[in-house]
């Protein structure tokens, strides 16, 4: 799915939201671990996620010549994330459980709040989705109705809190696709 998809579900933007949040943290942490811990050197996991955007702004040039608003994909902001996975293993001298706990965390938290910021400079959602409706509603987006809470109207602090409870194991993942590679390798 394109992680700019929530634009369209007017109801439920901030669900969406959060669940795109979750899933496209977990995307950069995977990737951006792998490499990073792979390479050894810092400023790997930057990279991953600066290629990730190029390729999604090239994704959304696409959409944009097939006659779609410019806005119909919303290009998520990786980079900050990555860069503070990469300050996490330059900082513990390239201390691989750090980047786990420690740099898998500040993702988890971060992403959300990144790219809201992302969000808010957006045109507004109502006329992109009035003018482009959505055919179907995905499975997961059935209506439920929502709770009405202290702390269930923040989408950044719900996406931010699974998010950082998500992204460590999805780290770990990332540190161990290493050790496979390796072994895979050594078996040739």
């Amino acid at each position: 799915r394109n992680a700019g998809d929530y634009i369209f579900y007017t109801d439920w933007a901030w669900t969406s939201y959060v669940i795109f949040s979750i899933s496209q943290s977990l995307m950069l942490v995977v990737g951006a671990t792998y490499y990073l811990t792979f390479t050894g050197v810092p400023g790997t996991a930057t990279y991953y996620a600066l290629i990730m955007t190029v390729y999604t702004w090239v994704a959304k040039g696409a959409w944009f010549a097939l006659g779609y608003p410019y806005d119909f994909i919303v290009v998520p902001v990786w980079i900050p994330s990555a860069m503070l996975l990469d300050l996490t293993y330059w900082a513990t001298r390239r201390n691989k459980h750090a980047v786990i706990i420690i740099g898998g965390t500040l993702v988890g938290l971060s992403f959300p709040l990144f790219n809201m910021v992302n969000l808010l400079l957006v045109r507004d959602p109502l006329e992109i989705a009035f003018k482009y409706p959505r055919p179907t509603l995905p499975a997961y987006m059935t209506p439920i109705e929502p709770q009405v809470g202290k702390f269930y109207n923040s989408p950044v602090a719900l996406g931010s809190g699974a998010g950082a409870v998500l992204t460590v194991p999805m780290t770990a993942l990332g540190a161990k696709l290493n050790t496979w590679t390796y072994r895979w390798m050594a078996a040739l």
